[in-house]
């Protein structure tokens, strides 16, 4: 898909990873956004960076219908249409099968997680995919959805255990969606980032980043926000790419630990 003048809804768009993706659709790829996330402040200073003539931002809860259809109709409104879908909304809450004093934990965190990183991830997919189904297409593509998945969804931690379950349902979901939607002309592909310097990552301790990047393989060293950036451009741009996952991580397998 050629992305110039292309409307792109990415959810968690207003920091992380899914602002970089965002950055750079507007900025090398001449594309536009909708920014969808909880967090207003962060939402509106990016859409005053990329300008709002390329960038719209709506505050939504991925896990409501509602909240998603008020935001979808925002986008239609302000764009006329949806040509893909990033979705990068997502928490990684802790999660084990006992707690400290050996008790089973409550369903409450992991239903919590699989809400946001799973079911939200159809939610917004689902809505997105219906307007792309309307688009006129292009060499006979309609739309193109790329999930964020993780690392954690192959070798997951001890502690990850919703977030690992999570992510390997995003996973789970390619090839089926791809299945679905081949014959409207609408790809479905999925990342799995390894470790990225996200503001989240660079404001920990400089020993535990040291012993984070201690598992990366080649090259040692963070991956850029950029590089992930490019990585999703290069999904949606590339039309025989379809139903798969591409791990990002410079060959790093996650330990135990």
């Amino acid at each position: 898909m050629n992305l110039e003048n292309k409307v792109v809804v990415v959810t968690g768009g207003a920091s992380g990873l899914g602002q970089a993706a965002a950055r750079h659709l507007v900025t090398q790829k001449q594309a536009k956004v909708a920014i969808l996330d909880l967090n207003q402040d962060a939402g509106e200073r990016t859409v005053a960076e990329l300008g709002e003539e390329n960038a719209l931002f709506c505050q939504a809860d991925v896990t409501s219908e509602e909240s998603i259809d008020a935001a979808i109709a925002k986008v239609m409104e302000k764009f006329g249409a949806i040509h893909g879908n990033i979705n990068a909304a997502g928490i990684p809450l802790p999660c084990k099968l006992l707690d400290r004093e050996g008790k089973a934990s409550g369903l409450s965190k992991y239903a919590q997680v699989i809400s946001i990183n799973l079911c939200g991830v159809f939610n917004v997919m689902a809505k997105c995919v219906e307007q792309m189904a309307g688009n006129t297409p292009e060499q006979g593509e309609r739309g193109v959805v790329v999930n964020v998945s993780s690392g954690a969804a192959f070798e997951g931690q001890i502690g990850q255990l919703a977030y690992s379950a999570s992510k390997a349902g995003v996973n789970g979901m390619n090839l089926p969606a791809a299945r679905e939607l081949g014959g409207l002309g609408i790809r479905v592909n999925s990342i799995a980032p390894g470790l990225f310097a996200t503001p989240l990552i660079k404001g920990l301790d400089q020993k535990v980043q040291d012993s984070l990047i201690d598992m990366v393989e080649a090259p040692k060293r963070m991956g850029e926000p950029q590089e992930f950036a490019e990585a999703c451009a290069f999904l949606m741009e590339s039309a025989y790419m379809n139903g798969r996952v591409l791990r990002f991580d410079a060959a790093t397998i996650l330990q135990a630990k």
